[in-house]
């Protein structure tokens, strides 16, 4: 795909600012916007919008389908009749610069729980139930096999579906079918919340739309173990009899992490994929294009070739490299989609072989700007850039460019400080011309790069369990005058 010369930002819905302790799709989302359009800015990337578990990260969900209901505004449901203003009269005194997660999501389901309640009960709401009644119709093909996951899932306490009984787990029919009729309640609820979340995304999308806004979205490769989409689908997953993972996926050591990074999820097994025609793939690939316009495919590597490590091993150290299925795999999404809207997450280490597949399917690549000033031959120097890729002053995974700049190498420091032709001060902001200014067809700031914020905005650190995926927008950072600056600098990027 190509991308017309264009500028973004990077916000995760959970980071815009509001009363209920966590970002969502009401308001603030509308008036962010109403920002990107009225400075020039064409693009608005998220991560990945799913139902979050354990460490509350966007990239461990409980299904590669569903969307996460803690991003549902109460506001929109006050003034869908689906709430009452007494249900809002007592919003506890959240913080405000974080998400609270534990906190937060026990305020919210309660809340939500009220608004099904009252879908169910209130006659005015007949339209609202018709509403419902189509979209279960329209998302039975994943909405079924999830909304039984999660009311099977609550039922036992929350522990993971590999705790549950061998009939649970193995997906005994019997089983199953009184485990509709004892959480048809449950299953219900679940299934509201997912129309309630789709009915507001589907806005939010279309007022996107209206004002000329892309979305950039976020596939992450692997699902998690503790998923519907696991559960639900073993044959696709190299499990054993127990139905745990025989080989897990992560990377190996490198020079950041000498044991590597054991991340833990099932591993695909690609045969089984193939023989299906990448069904579940395409599928997938399907669902996130009715939410997004352009589709980022984290860990594109894992395509051309991944590290499997052995289950059970306590780091990531002892693996081997297994051939991904590349350009069948591609091909196959290719003629499922059409042309393929997607940027390609080629960081880390890569082989040639991952480059090979990224530029014979015409796919931009990422370039971080925070990697680019070891010297002025380094691929990621903003000077380096090629058109056909997508650019960015830093990502989720990196410290804010300010953050960066204080623990950066001292050359990286003088070499960043020339290129800019900034002080100090200035870093955030001149990295963000500096990557404006550059041959890529797309550039992204994250927004906390365009406040000019420090480590403590960071939004995640790859490896540390907890305290992530947390940092908050202030209720006026989206001042006048920072529209007036973004405005004049897309203007003399041509952007």
């Amino acid at each position: 795909m190509k991308f017309s010369r264009s500028s973004g930002i990077l916000m995760h819905p959970t980071s815009f600012p509001g009363r209920y302790g966590i970002g969502d799709l009401g308001i603030e989302a509308y008036r962010f916007l109403d920002f990107l359009h009225e400075t020039g800015t064409k693009i608005w990337q998220i991560l990945p919008l799913g139902p979050t578990g354990y460490g509350d990260s966007p990239y461990q969900s409980f299904s590669a389908f569903a969307g996460n209901p803690y991003l549902i505004s109460p506001d929109l449901l006050l003034g869908e009749n689906l709430l009452h203003a007494d249900d809002l009269a007592d919003v506890p005194n959240f913080p405000t610069d974080a998400v609270d997660f534990g906190w937060v999501i026990n305020w919210k389901l309660n809340l939500l729980e009220r608004a099904f309640i009252r879908f169910k009960r209130e006659p005015e709401l007949d339209s609202v139930r018709e509403a419902y009644a189509r979209f279960c119709t329209d998302s039975a093909n994943w909405l079924d096999d999830y909304t039984l996951f999660m009311a099977i899932k609550e039922a036992n306490g929350g522990g993971s579906w590999t705790e549950w009984s061998q009939e649970l787990k193995n997906r005994d029919e019997a089983t199953l079918n009184k485990a509709r009729t004892d959480y048809a309640e449950a299953i219900e609820r679940f299934k509201f919340y997912q129309f309630v979340f789709f009915k507001q995304w589907g806005d939010l999308r279309a007022y996107a739309k209206e004002k000329g806004i892309q979305i950039i979205g976020d596939i992450p490769i692997f699902v998690s173990m503790d998923s519907a989409d696991v559960w639900a689908n073993p044959e696709l997953f190299f499990l054993d009899e127990q139905k745990l993972p025989t080989v897990v996926a992560g990377v190996p050591p490198d020079y950041f992490s000498p044991t590597g990074q054991l991340w833990g999820n099932p591993l695909y097994n690609w045969r089984v994929h193939k023989e299906t025609g990448y069904a579940w793939w395409i599928k997938r690939f399907q669902a996130i294009l009715q939410m997004v316009d352009i589709v980022r495919l984290d860990h594109f590597r894992g395509f051309a070739g991944y590290w499997e490590i052995p289950a059970g091993n306590p780091t990531a150290e002892h693996g081997r490299w297994v051939p991904g299925p590349a350009a069948d795999f591609m091909q196959a999404i290719e003629k499922g989609l059409g042309e393929l809207p997607i940027i390609a997450e080629d960081l880390g280490e890569i082989t040639p072989d991952v480059f090979e597949l990224r530029d014979s399917f015409d796919l931009p690549g990422m370039k971080i700007a925070q990697f680019g000033f070891s010297d002025v031959d380094n691929p990621f120097y903003p000077a380096n850039y090629p058109q056909n890729c997508v650019a960015y002053t830093g990502t989720h995974d990196n410290d804010t460019v300010k953050g960066w700049y204080k623990t950066a190498p001292v050359d990286h420091k003088v070499l960043a400080l020339e290129t800019m032709d900034a002080k100090p001060s200035k870093v955030s902001w001149g990295l963000v011309k500096l990557v404006w200014h550059s041959n890529a067809d797309c550039v992204l700031a994250q927004m906390q790069d365009v406040l000019e914020l420090d480590t403590e905005a960071r939004m995640n650190y790859p490896g540390r369990l907890g305290g992530n995926w947390a940092w908050r927008m202030g209720t006026d950072a989206l001042s006048p005058k920072l529209k007036k600056k973004l405005r004049k600098l897309n203007k003399a990027a041509q952007r």
